[in-house]
């Protein structure tokens, strides 16, 4: 498995992933603008038949990065695929800390969260629709406490 940066030839099959994973995904066209984003880091985890197995997109202000999503095909889930790409952010220079939401009702996605070093920061009350349900804030400091 190799984590490389997303690129055009990865759109589809992301755009893809996007719709069996999210009520909301993401357009081919929307993921396709991150291309061109200089504050984007979207990275995709490449199998070793070249196929996309997943993928991570984040936005970064200044020292700051927000976690967009976070998508694995069924195929690739159980083999470490999102804790790579979420390692390779943490990797990033110039990052104080990162922040995600996660539906509250996701709790192998908490539980990888929580692995990863994210803690819990707060709820966001109706953050997610279709259907409706709170978002947990999470977010992982690069020098390793819970203090942002």
């Amino acid at each position: 498995m190799r984590i490389i940066p997303m690129n055009e030839q990865h759109i589809s099959d992301i755009a893809r992933l996007e719709q069996l994973c999210f009520s909301q995904p993401w357009s081919a066209d929307g993921l396709r603008a991150e291309l061109n984003n200089p504050k984007a880091h979207f990275l995709t985890a490449v199998a070793e038949n070249d196929s996309v197995a997943g993928y991570i997109g984040m936005h970064q202000i200044l020292d700051e990065g927000y976690i967009a999503n976070v998508a694995v095909f069924p195929e690739y889930r159980g083999q470490k695929v999102a804790s790579r790409l979420i390692a390779e952010l943490q990797k990033l220079p110039n990052l104080s800390f990162i922040s995600l939401e996660v539906r509250v009702s996701n709790l192998a996605a908490i539980a990888l969260y929580e692995k990863m070093g994210f803690v819990r920061a707060g709820i966001r009350r109706g953050f997610y629709s279709a259907p409706a349900e709170d978002g947990l804030i999470m977010t992982w400091n690069s020098k390793g406490d819970a203090e942002i």
